[in-house]
């Protein structure tokens, strides 16, 4: 497996889902038009994912209009012919926030996925020069190993689905909805398959904040993070259950931090500080 480059200062604002109703109002939201620029922001909504990407587009446009950005458009992706018109890359180029909205992850893959939208989104990511935000399925599909699926029962092959995700946030498999769902048999399911990546299970209306090498958690809910690194044992037959036995699993709620390299949590301390955990 190739190493990954984690000394890049990549800006990724990845969402659990339902940002826009959550008990946290649109708190989450605000902050990705922070710091996009706020008033100077040029903010970009693609609803690739969508099945009615008109009415994301003009729900979310609006939106971070009322949040103090200063232009938003939409950026309608459908095709990969689309993905790979200049104009597309000239729109980009000039962005300085990205959003991906909720629907179909594989969809956003089969239509970006190698395309010049594709390469120039890693190229800008890369350099720092926008903040890419995505929820739901627009979050799904930036691990490098994305879950499409799954709801079976337990932890067995049968119980998720994944396949290729552009990678922006490489090392990790991201699932959404989390608790509210109940998604933990399927991200265990996954993790157990791909114990060289970080299972996160992102809550609604929470969201992770990856610069560089950490992410801080945001909102109302919590971030489950589970890692093998340490596992015993990993058995997955192809019929009937997993075995993982001593994985760690680490619930981090708003404030915390995750070191991914270093595979280290930290908590917030209650007093505006944090308080680094033991490995």
């Amino acid at each position: 497996m190739a190493l990954v480059d984690r000394s890049r200062r990549s800006r990724l604002l990845v969402i659990g889902g339902a940002e826009r109703y959550g008990p946290g109002g649109t708190e989450i939201l605000r902050r990705f038009v922070d710091l996009a620029g706020g008033a100077a922001a040029e903010l970009v909504v693609i609803a690739t994912a969508s099945a009615e990407p008109a009415i994301l587009e003009a729900e979310y446009a609006a939106l971070f209009s009322r949040l103090g950005a200063g232009r938003v458009r939409a950026l309608r992706l459908e095709t990969r012919a689309q993905a790979n018109e200049s104009a597309v890359i000239e729109a980009l180029a000039t962005a300085t926030g990205v959003f991906f909205t909720g629907g179909d992850q594989l969809r956003i893959t089969t239509v970006l996925g190698g395309t010049r939208t594709d390469s120039a989104l890693q190229t800008l990511v890369q350099e720092g020069a926008v903040v890419l935000g995505g929820t739901s399925a627009g979050a799904a599909m930036m691990s490098g190993t994305m879950i499409i699926g799954g709801d079976g029962p337990g932890v067995a092959r049968t119980s998720v689905r994944t396949g290729p995700g552009l990678e922006f946030l490489p090392g990790v498999l991201i699932d959404m909805h989390f608790a509210e769902r109940g998604r933990l048999n399927r991200l265990l399911s996954a993790v157990a398959l791909y114990p060289h990546e970080l299972g996160l299970g992102i809550d609604e209306d929470t969201a992770i904040l990856a610069d560089g090498d950490c992410f801080e958690v945001l909102g109302s809910g919590a971030v489950i993070v589970v890692d093998a690194g340490a596992a015993g044992d990993i058995r997955t037959p192809v019929d009937g259950p997993i075995a993982l036995t001593g994985a760690r699993v680490h619930v981090l709620p708003a404030g915390c931090r995750f070191e991914l390299s270093g595979r280290r949590p930290s908590l917030a301390d209650g007093a505006g500080g944090e308080r680094e955990l033991a490995a």
